[in-house]
Formats: structure tokens, sequence, C-alpha cells
């Protein structure tokens, strides 16, 4: 990954530092993963405090496919299976069957709705009952371990929001080009830079991780 495009947002734990704390005053983050991975960007942001107007950046910005990442403890609570009993995806990608609110939603894909959905969902006493499947919203569930077991952006948006003091859920899409392709390091940047969001990469958040369970250790 180019160093000399990242180091425009800081060194490693201050791009980290700078993205929890973006997290935790209820803004977004774009989070770029590895080269030989899927070698893209994604917008990352906590449930619990997604606005309509971030949801809307996402569609009109990204792949329109938003997704809302859940530790398994929380997709065990909601009962929402796996999508396939036999995952072959490359990079395992643990999609659930979709969800959308019971109540508060009309067709479900608008930005409002797909927000109702997921504050829904990830609602302290949300149970089962208060979603209906499939829907507009595409769960993915994390790894126990976040992004030092897998190097994902599903992990990367659970750990996000627990580092941020957040409940552990976050909404994520990929951004896009205008061209309809997906953007790479340079477009991101670029974009992050024009929207003064700040960039953090998968390997800044294994080592800023890392780094802090040495000194609890």
């Amino acid at each position: 990954m180019s160093q000399s495009l990242l180091s425009l947002f800081g060194d490693a734990h201050t791009r980290a530092f700078n993205a929890i704390e973006s997290i935790k005053n209820g803004a977004g983050v774009l989070v770029v993963d590895d080269e030989d991975r899927e070698n893209e960007g994604d917008f990352i942001f906590a449930a619990e405090t997604l606005t309509t107007k971030q949801m809307a950046m996402m569609i009109r910005e990204g792949s329109g496919i938003v997704c809302l990442c859940l530790p398994k403890q929380t997709t065990q609570k909601l009962q929402l299976p796996q999508m396939v009993e036999s995952n072959t995806s490359q990079n395992k990608t643990a999609y659930t069957v979709s969800i959308e609110a019971k109540h508060g939603v009309t067709t479900g894909v608008s930005a409002a709705d797909r927000v109702t959905t997921i504050k829904t969902a990830v609602a302290i006493n949300a149970s089962a009952d208060d979603l209906s499947r499939p829907g507009h919203v595409f769960p993915l569930q994390a790894v126990d371990g976040g992004v030092l077991v897998r190097r994902g952006h599903t992990e990367a948006a659970v750990d996000l929001a627990k580092l941020a003091g957040r409940s552990a859920a976050g909404v994520i899409c990929e951004l896009s080009n205008a061209d309809g392709s997906m953007s790479r390091l340079p477009e991101v940047v670029k974009f992050a830079q024009a929207h003064q969001m700040p960039v953090v990469s998968i390997d800044d958040l294994v080592n800023y991780i890392s780094a802090q369970q040495q000194q609890v250790s």
C-alpha cells in the first residue's frame, strides 16, 4: 500500500487515533484494506449514530450495497442465519439474510428507511421479531477477535465502533468512482480530502490494537 499517500493523513498511530475520534463524534471514516485483498476503500460509520444524510452519501457516492456489521453475539440474538450454508466467496464475507424493520418504513429502500432498519436492529432491546426478512439492509457477521484475526472491513467497522466507545456495530459501503468502478487508494484519498474525512488502513488498526493490548499486558 502506498505509504506516501496515506502519510497525507499522518503516521499510522495518528491515522488510527483520528479515525476513532471521528467515529466517537458521530462522523465517518474511509478504511482501506490491503492491496492483495479487496484493495478498496469503504465508508464506515457507527450504527448507533448513523444519520439519513450519511446514509444518502453512501448510497450516492458508494456501491449502494450498505451493510450492517455485527458481532456474532448480535446476529444470534436477532436470529440471523448466514445467507448460505457453504461460503465459497474468496474472502469468506459472512453475509446473513437481509433485513428490514417491521415498523417505521415504507418500501425499505430509501436512505431514511435503511437508517430506521439499522437503528431497529442495533437497539439495546432489539429482538428477531422487530425485523422482516429479506430486506434492503445486508448484515455481515464479524469474526471474534476483529482485525487481528480477519483483516476485513467488516471487522474494522466493529472494532472502530468499540474503540470509539460506541455499541459494537458499524455500517459500511464501498466507495465507487463516477464511472461505476471501485475506488482505489488514490481516489479514496482525493475523496477524503474533498470531504474532510480521515483515512485509515486495516494495517493501521491492527498495529494500534496490538499496541494497546501490549500496554495492557
